[in-house]
């Protein structure tokens, strides 16, 4: 009997083990990078209020949850909107602040949009039958200069893989065709480059499960 050859099951095995292990410890690592960024972030101001021996590990957590749940309970009273308005439009005022805020305000608003916006869709690419797959994030242009686009076009967001990037194309709206995928799932299919997706799997008619046989003569 020969033995087995111990040395490649052994380079296997730690491999398995690297893959598995690399992407909880990243993980990990992130989510308690930003718990102890946000509780030293608000425990600043508890700490000068509070004695060092009186102060816990994590009550700046429960601060920003209390800070973030009171935004939101007053966002619905009409007095506390116009003056965050207000403060909005002296950000706005500024040049460098004017360029982050909105570029970030725009991001998290894109993702939370309902209806036609961030639909998700593939695109065809010209002279080929390979498709692109991307998000719709306008369907008119009114608002806009002339010429950038017109009623029979959209603009379509078409993300890269692996990297934080992407390419906004304006194209006929007869090019695009829209996927039944949440936002969600096609971008994390698009930044995995198709590896992984959280969706359920799709389910197909009889016929598409099971393709037609012919009988052997």
């Amino acid at each position: 009997m020969k033995p087995l050859p111990f040395k490649p099951h052994l380079g296997r095995i730690f491999l398995t083990g690297l893959l598995t292990l690399i992407p909880a410890v990243a993980t990990v690592y992130l989510l308690v990078w930003l718990i102890g960024a946000v509780d030293r972030m608000f425990g600043k101001p508890l700490r000068v209020l509070m004695p060092d021996e009186t102060y816990l590990a994590g009550m700046g957590i429960v601060v920003a949850v209390a800070v973030v749940f009171g935004v939101g309970l007053l966002m619905h009273g009409v007095l506390f909107r116009k003056l965050f308005r207000r403060a909005e439009q002296a950000m706005l005022a500024v040049p460098l602040v004017r360029s982050i805020y909105s570029a970030v305000k725009d991001l998290i608003g894109l993702f939370g949009r309902d209806g036609p916006a961030m639909q998700v869709v593939t695109l065809t690419f010209p002279g080929t039958s390979w498709r692109l797959l991307g998000f719709v994030t306008r369907a008119e242009f009114t608002d806009l200069p002339r010429g950038i686009g017109t009623a029979k076009e959209v603009a379509v967001y078409l993300p890269m893989s692996y990297q934080v990037g992407g390419y906004t194309v304006i194209v006929p709206r007869e090019a695009i065709h829209p996927v039944e995928m949440s936002r969600e799932d096609a971008m994390k299919f698009i930044l995995t480059a198709g590896l992984k997706t959280a969706g359920a799997p799709r389910t197909h008619s009889a016929a598409a499960r099971a393709p037609g046989r012919t009988r052997p003569s």
